[in-house]
């Protein structure tokens, strides 16, 4: 009986490091971890943003002449601070898009454009934009985002 007690006991040791080694094997495969993905050398994984890269560069490029408050890259979301036009001072625009997709499609863009007038005394009033207005700078940003897409597959 004894030798039977240990077999079993020596058994069930085997059995459970043999499932430790295991668990352990799995961890150990770079595909499986996403540290290492996409990189067979084990250094750090290519840089890499959020949404698509086109229309990424293509909101950057379109909305550069007005002031940058924040940009997610992840996220795809870019929004401006104030901008004064110099032939108009008494009005201001502020633009936010969000990039939607990580495909270059015409749906995976939204921008919001704020309008405030100036009200004489120093202050500002919010006043509502033309909608023609955020369909402009959308398809500003499409059009750019098209020419980025096209000069990257020819050269």
């Amino acid at each position: 009986m004894p030798f039977e007690r240990g077999t079993f006991r020596r058994g069930a040791m085997i059995g459970v490091m043999a499932l430790s080694v295991v668990g352990l094997a799995a961890c150990g495969g770079r595909a499986a971890n996403p540290l290492h993905a996409g990189n067979s050398r084990g250094g750090p994984p290519p840089a890499t943003i959020g949404v698509n890269g086109y229309l990424w560069r293509a909101t950057l490029d379109t909305l550069a002449f007005m002031p940058l408050q924040s940009a997610d890259p992840f996220g795809g979301v870019v929004i401006t601070d104030w901008y004064v036009n110099p032939e108009k001072p008494d009005e201001r625009f502020k633009c936010t898009v969000y990039i939607l997709d990580s495909r270059l499609r015409a749906d995976g863009l939204n921008v919001t454009v704020f309008k405030e007038v100036s009200n004489g005394a120093g202050g500002w009033t919010a006043s509502p934009t033309a909608s023609q207005t955020a369909t402009d700078i959308e398809n500003a940003i499409l059009t750019k985002a098209r020419q980025l897409r096209l000069s990257n597959l020819h050269g």
